[in-house]
């Protein structure tokens, strides 16, 4: 490999600060992965979720081709990668199949393997490869792999109060605010069976009450996150995907679901972001009857045409991924028949897109009940409201990036 930390140095926005916008610091972390990944495939055989996808890739001519073009034309634009060809690229995602985070107070890198696909994702010849179904298919594969590391007990190295990378270290805790969780600090681990333990952390009780649990016309943040959009009067159908990356119910809902996609036209979205640093519990925005709860698979690693040649590209695409990557579904009959359905999307987005129900068809839930959590992660969730639903939303654009999150359970609309 000839790759060196050099070249341009792009700094784009990086919500919810799942990787740093120091491009620098990420090429350094790329190099250190690839030097860490040769040692540990010298001596140990590739796991077999990642062996298939590089079965996969080398054995179907078009994605050979262009993966091989993705890593070729980013090298070329002088982006440092840490790998010059496909089976490089392997080994450093089979390292990070047993790898924790650490905390890092300014440069956190919570999606590795976002961090290493950032510039041949968002190439040319990345873009129709991050979309292929196949591929996607084997993706899915190997990040419920590296899930399943990170639900174990090895996955708790950095589970300490040693700084500077413990995740209960003094540092941590400013940002975290560690004694609002349920822990123990004279636990080992402070209590914590594994990373997706710790990182699906719940509150102590009374830590986020339900704003006005009675009365229903008072709708709840079902995400501790930050506003990022609101629209109203959303289409059935429309191009999400070339510029301004407006809403499409028939795509988010998916095609099986058309009758659902109906009930929402002309409705209104709601749309925040999760931080790495926050909470990954999802909770019931109304209270009602689950009437549909589904999950739908999707895309990875694909960002807006629109965002162009930008590694942050995919961190951008909040409204585009809403119809393309992997997410779950919650819809909720309200209580308040004048509200009727409330949709509750939850989007996965990269590293983080394991998406676990806990709420079923036919279940009832009071506003703020739990309906569900992202494991090692999330990325972003939307709730959608059927026509003339809703009065007025709290929270108004224009949106600040690094604003505080509206808390889980606090008002964010109130409906007619």
């Amino acid at each position: 490999m000839t790759d060196q930390a050099d070249g341009p140095l792009a700094q784009r926005r990086r919500l919810g600060e799942w990787l740093p916008r120091n491009e620098a610091h990420l090429a350094r972390y790329r190099l250190e992965l690839a030097a860490r990944a040769r040692e540990r495939g010298a001596t140990a055989p590739r796991t077999s979720a990642v062996d298939e996808l590089a079965r996969l890739i080398n054995g179907d001519p078009v994605l050979r081709m262009d993966m091989t073009r993705a890593i070729a034309q980013a090298r070329e634009e002088g982006y440092v990668l840490g790998y010059s060809s496909i089976d490089e690229l392997m080994s450093i995602i089979d390292y990070l199949m047993t790898y924790a985070p650490p905390f890092s107070e300014t440069s956190l890198i919570h999606c590795p393997l976002n961090a290493v696909l950032d510039w041949p994702m968002c190439m040319p010849s990345g873009s129709a490869l991050f979309r292929d179904p196949a591929l996607n298919a084997q993706l899915k594969r190997v990040l419920n792999c590296w899930c399943g590391f990170l639900s174990g007990p090895h996955s708790r190295e950095h589970l300490n109060t040693s700084p500077p990378e413990g995740w209960f270290c003094a540092e941590a805790d400013q940002r975290i605010g560690l004694s609002q969780f349920i822990c123990d600090p004279d636990e080992p681990y402070w209590g914590f069976a594994s990373w997706n333990d710790f990182f699906t952390r719940q509150f102590r009780a009374g830590e986020r009450p339900v704003d006005e649990p009675d009365n229903h016309k008072v709708v709840v943040s079902a995400c501790e996150a930050a506003p990022y959009n609101i629209q109203l009067g959303v289409k059935l159908n429309d191009t999400f995907w070339i510029k301004s990356q407006p809403y499409s119910l028939q795509d988010i809902f998916t095609s099986a679901q058309p009758e659902l996609a109906r009930a929402f036209a002309g409705g209104s979205i709601y749309q925040a972001f999760l931080s790495a640093f926050n909470y990954h519990r999802w909770h019931a925005p109304v209270s009602g009857v689950i009437s549909s709860a589904y999950a739908v698979d999707g895309s990875y690693y694909s960002d807006a045409d629109s965002e162009g040649e930008d590694p942050g590209g995919l961190n951008d695409s909040q409204g585009y991924i809403t119809a393309v990557a992997a997410r779950a579904v919650i819809v909720i009959e309200c209580d308040d028949r004048a509200i009727g359905k409330v949709g509750c999307v939850f989007v996965g987005m990269a590293d983080v897109s394991s998406c676990v129900i806990e709420a079923l068809p036919g279940q009832r839930v009071n506003k703020g009940d739990e309906l569900g959590f992202f494991q090692y992660g999330g990325s972003t969730c939307c709730l959608v409201f059927e026509p003339d639903v809703i009065r007025g939303f709290v929270p108004q654009p224009p949106f600040d990036d690094n604003q505080e999150p509206v808390k889980v359970n606090a008002r964010i609309a109130t409906a007619r």
